[in-house]
């Protein structure tokens, strides 16, 4: 078994969790393990999404990215 600690909640953010772990039939740890894995992978998407957004408002730039993106891409075989 991995090495525990304790993390302090308010009481509302406990019951959600409960529930949330009730509703999936997982432990308090794995709901707490799969909700910040959840929500490392949600910052993640929302920076590649801002630079992209970004990379966009430079019309060169985002001509470079999209012919790069091109040149690097594996074809599946479906058209």
């Amino acid at each position: 078994m991995a090495k525990t600690t304790t993390v302090r909640v308010d009481a509302e953010t406990h019951a959600r969790l409960l529930e949330l772990g009730r509703a999936q039939g997982t432990s308090l740890i794995e709901t707490v393990r799969d909700a910040a894995e959840a929500l490392r992978r949600q910052r993640f998407a929302h920076r590649v999404a801002a630079e992209l957004a970004e990379l966009r408002r430079d019309e060169t730039a985002w001509k470079a990215y999209l012919t790069e993106a091109d040149a690097a891409a594996v074809s599946d075989g479906i058209d």
